[in-house]
C-alpha cells in the first residue's frame, strides 16, 4: 500500500525570461508579480533578448514581434509590412491600458517593490557588450548562471 503525498505549496519562483519583445516579456512580469501577490518569494532573471526590458534605453519601447509569430495568426508576409509591428503594438498596450496592466517600467517597480529580485544574466550582458550602467536602476545584480542556480536553490524555476 502506497501512501499518497501531499501536495506542497509553492515558496519560491525563479523566473527566466528570455525574449525581448512585448507579448514574451509580459508572461515572466505576470508570473512573477503574481507570486509576489500571493506571497512567494519571487525573482526574474533576464537573458538574452529579455534584457531589453530591462535596459534603461529599451524598456519602454518594446515591440510586438509581427513576423515569424504564429499567434499573430497572419502569413508572415503580412506581418512584415511596414508598420504592422507598430499597429500591433499600439492595439496590444491600448488593450494592457484598458484592462489596467501596467507599463513595462511600472511593473518591474511594482515586482521589486514588493520583495522581488532582478538579475541580469552576465554571459548574454557580456556578450552584447553592456555594463551596469545601461540598465535600469532596479537591477538587483548581474550574475552567473552558477549564481542564479545557487539563489534559486529549492525554486520552481519558470522559463518563458
Amino acid at each position: 500500500m502506497t501512501e499518497e503525498k501531499k501536495a506542497q505549496p509553492i515558496e519560491r519562483v525563479s523566473v527566466i525570461v528570455s525574449k525581448g519583445s512585448l507579448e514574451g516579456v509580459y508572461p515572466g512580469l505576470i508570473m512573477a508579480n503574481g507570486a509576489r501577490m500571493e506571497g512567494i518569494e519571487a525573482s526574474l532573471f533576464f537573458t538574452f533578448f529579455g534584457m531589453d526590458a530591462i535596459i534603461r534605453k529599451r524598456l519602454d519601447h518594446l515591440k510586438v514581434a509581427t513576423v515569424g509569430n504564429p499567434g499573430m495568426h497572419m502569413p508572415t508576409l503580412l506581418g512584415a509590412l511596414p508598420g504592422m509591428s507598430a499597429f500591433a503594438t499600439a492595439m496590444m498596450k491600448r488593450e494592457m491600458k484598458r484592462l489596467d496592466i501596467p507599463p513595462v517600467g511600472e511593473f518591474l517597480q511594482m515586482f521589486h517593490d514588493a520583495g522581488g529580485e532582478i538579475y541580469a544574466c552576465k554571459a548574454s550582458v557580456d556578450m552584447f557588450h553592456l555594463g551596469k550602467e545601461d540598465f535600469s536602476p532596479l537591477v538587483d545584480d548581474i550574475i552567473t548562471v552558477g549564481e542564479f542556480y545557487e539563489k534559486s536553490a529549492g525554486a520552481q524555476i519558470i522559463f518563458t
